[in-house]
């Protein structure tokens, strides 16, 4: 029986249909989550939430307008400081565009104070392309990475605005030549954002310099994708699985290709794998069988205003009582190693352990930098992990990569962390 009604379930995803009242139900909890996460104190807007409430079924108006005003302020201030401050910003200005896109904004009438210019938002985001595109000719990778790339080519192109030739060319040559990698390790994230943004480049029949190139290249990113799923269903991981649905149903795929991943990600909606905003933001679309690509056609007439947020019934969590041992080693760039051990509570996210380590004890120390996804390790022991170096603080548990952050990953039982300075 329960073979069966598994079986009857996924014949209702690859039909194309919602599994009734229960996946009505799931998609309402996922809304309302990223509803009540939009009034978070202390953080910055998040424009990845907003598109994903905007490509939803139900909305709550009101709601967005606010979301929408907080972006265009607070958001649109810290991209200008990071361009003062010399950061890079492709990604989150390619976000800030699809997010104002969402709403049916007028991007022509947004601007970007910089340089003492007043430039809007997509003629900044052509030149930062263009930027990017010079350094992969004379670096052979982008200044960012190619997922950032691939997001910047999207945004563009679900504007209406043209995609220079030799822009899109990099990211079809990368994905020819399987230089989209993170290691040795596929990332089936950065192939999923690029197979949405060649898949507008296709769709708009924008000029590139080989159409028989792109279609190879769409081709490869479809059964890369397709290569990666796992017994369970997941793409990758479950954090990687939502843009790769997004991007299997953008490029034509089949419902039938596509239901063991839906099925995978409704399973861990339900155990509550989601609980980051910018976990949810990426699989709720997929859930309502929608990418960024809709974002191309979207009008914002007659929408459904009903969406309202309910109190939270998620059980409030307890504090744990107990202790579990906790042993983190630093590996340096140099291959130094420096190892502490504490313990923690039990439950406390690898955040909290740290910063409990780095009260308690002697000889580490460690910063943090804000991300769309939450803090991200910058400086460990007086070492920094650059972006601009390609480097990155590796965080793993047992040898295996944490696919959490730090402030999501939880320390439940005793285990050995490790965070070392890599190259990729």
């Amino acid at each position: 029986m329960i073979t069966l009604i598994i079986a009857s379930g996924l014949l209702a995803l690859a039909a194309g249909k919602p599994c009734g009242s229960d996946h009505k139900a799931l998609l309402q909890s996922l809304n309302q989550q990223l509803l009540r996460s939009v009034d978070t104190p202390d953080t910055l807007p998040n424009p990845s939430v907003h598109i994903a409430l905007r490509l939803s079924t139900h909305h709550n108006l009101a709601k967005e307008s606010q979301h929408l005003n907080h972006l265009k302020t607070e958001f649109h201030d810290d991209i200008e400081k990071s361009l003062r401050n010399g950061e890079l910003v492709v990604g989150r200005l390619a976000l800030y565009i699809l997010a104002l896109k969402s709403s049916c904004h007028d991007l022509q009438s947004v601007h970007l104070n910089h340089n003492e210019m007043k430039e809007p938002l997509l003629t900044h985001l052509k030149k930062e392309m263009e930027e990017e595109k010079q350094n992969i000719a004379f670096s052979h990778r982008p200044k960012t990475n190619y997922y950032q790339y691939s997001l910047g080519i999207l945004a563009l192109c679900v504007s209406g605005v043209r995609v220079s030739t030799h822009v899109s060319h990099k990211l079809i040559h990368a994905v020819e030549h399987r230089q989209i990698k993170h290691g040795e390790s596929l990332c089936v994230d950065t192939h999923a954002m690029a197979g949405m943004a060649l898949q507008c480049l296709k769709n708009e029949e924008t000029a590139v310099k080989d159409t028989a190139e792109l279609d190879r290249a769409l081709a490869s990113i479809k059964q890369r994708l397709l290569d990666s799923k796992r017994a369970d269903g997941h793409m990758g991981n479950e954090f990687s699985t939502g843009l790769a649905v997004q991007a299997l149903l953008a490029m034509g795929s089949q419902m039938e290709e596509c239901a063991s991943a839906l099925e995978a990600l409704r399973a861990d909606v339900k155990k509550g794998t989601y609980h980051n905003p910018m976990a949810v933001s990426q699989v709720l679309p997929a859930l309502h069988q929608q990418s960024y690509l809709h974002l191309k056609s979207k009008e914002c007439r007659n929408e459904d205003d009903s969406l309202t947020i309910d109190a939270d019934s998620a059980s409030e969590v307890l504090p744990s009582h107990g202790q579990v041992s906790l042993q983190v080693e630093v590996i340096k760039s140099d291959g130094a190693s420096s190892v502490f051990s504490i313990n923690v509570p039990k439950g406390s996210s690898l955040f909290e352990a740290l910063n409990l380590l780095q009260d308690k004890l002697t000889g580490f120390t460690f910063s943090t930098e804000s991300s769309l996804w939450g803090p991200f390790l910058s400086v460990v022991n007086e070492e920094q992990a650059r972006q601009t170096d390609r480097r990155y603080w590796q965080v793993s548990s047992g040898g295996t990569s944490l696919t959490q952050g730090i402030n999501d990953y939880k320390i439940d039982s005793a285990q050995s962390i490790t965070i070392k300075n890599t190259e990729y």
